[in-house]
């Protein structure tokens, strides 16, 4: 433990920056994205110190999955109820079409390693902690996870922008407003920035139809996992579950049926926050720029067509 001390300190201290600086900072460069680029900058004087390696290792990947355990006690499956089954089965639906394509896409477009994957449930789901559920378990590099992060924070903090000025030139009532925000945009505090800047009634339920799609990240996840296995399978794969996704699954059906004090989601709420931040930063320590600088472009025109496409079949179903 002692050898990992010093690269796991060196991580922990750029994640706690990185949630002090998020404080001033435009929206979209949130916590997660501010320790993935602190972790970038420092990357190059960071590798000639052997020492840290083993301790930047350890934090770029368990905690990664200790922060997707953390995430379960947020889940809450009532959200799903609460927008009615119709408009559940659309979005359900558009998810899953969302995710079926980001398989075949990212191979027609031959986008770079794992970041189409990552990309896709990023944009079909919650942004950076669907990116940091799914990355573990398919062996993501750390380039496609710095990539993926980038691309749908980027397209995410534009379309909380672009939606609600698109709203003034094309009105639409208050409730296809909120459908088409709170189903589409990447993060909670993409469409929280969008909805309550549309007015406070879309800000509210934007947030009620994100809060399903976030409750679909378990299926979702299962989905990419099953995929995973059939993309492996010539190699002896068997479908199993990591054991982060499989607590996962069980807290969050738990503290659905079972809700817990509002102190103690809080409490985890921000733990894994934290957690999170500090395995972006360990990420960012170990990222090669000068590969991601080349990759990077693809993986930006891939979020934009899956984004494009989620928007698409959103507004198709819009009644």
């Amino acid at each position: 433990m002692q050898t990992k001390l010093p690269g796991i300190l060196l991580a922990v201290g750029l994640g706690l920056t990185a949630i002090f600086l998020a404080a001033y900072t435009p929206s979209f460069l949130n916590s997660y994205l501010l320790a993935l680029l602190l972790g970038m900058l420092i990357a190059p004087q960071v590798t000639r110190y052997k020492q840290l390696d083993a301790g930047v290792g350890l934090s770029s990947s368990k905690l990664l999955e200790w922060s997707v355990v953390l995430l379960a006690f947020s889940m809450d499956y009532t959200a799903i109820g609460a927008i009615g089954a119709k408009d559940f089965v659309v979005i359900l639906s558009v998810v899953f079409v969302v995710l079926t394509a980001t398989y075949y896409l990212s191979k027609v477009l031959n986008c770079p390693g794992k970041t189409g994957w990552l990309v896709g449930i990023g944009t079909a789901i919650c942004g950076s902690s669907a990116v940091a559920a799914l990355a573990p378990k398919i062996k993501a590099d750390k380039e496609d996870v710095a990539i993926s992060l980038a691309a749908i924070n980027l397209l995410g903090s534009l379309g909380m922008l672009l939606l609600p000025l698109l709203f003034q030139f094309y009105p639409l009532l208050e409730k296809q407003m909120a459908y088409i925000i709170g189903a589409s945009l990447h993060s909670v505090g993409n469409v929280a920035g969008a909805g309550f800047s549309v007015s406070e009634e879309v800000g509210q339920l934007a947030l009620v139809y994100k809060m399903a799609r976030v409750a679909l990240l378990s299926p979702a996840l299962l989905f990419m996992v099953w995929l995973d296995s059939k993309n492996t399978k010539e190699q002896g794969f068997r479908f199993q579950l990591p054991w982060y996704l499989l607590v996962f699954l069980i807290v969050s059906v738990l503290v659905s049926i079972f809700p817990l004090p509002t102190a103690m989601l809080k409490g985890s709420e921000t733990l894994g926050k934290i957690i999170l931040t500090v395995a972006m930063a360990a990420i960012g320590l170990k990222v090669d720029v000068l590969r991601l600088v080349k990759a990077g472009q693809r993986g930006l025109f891939f979020a934009l067509v899956v984004f494009a496409l989620q928007i698409s079949l959103l507004w198709l179903f819009n009644d």
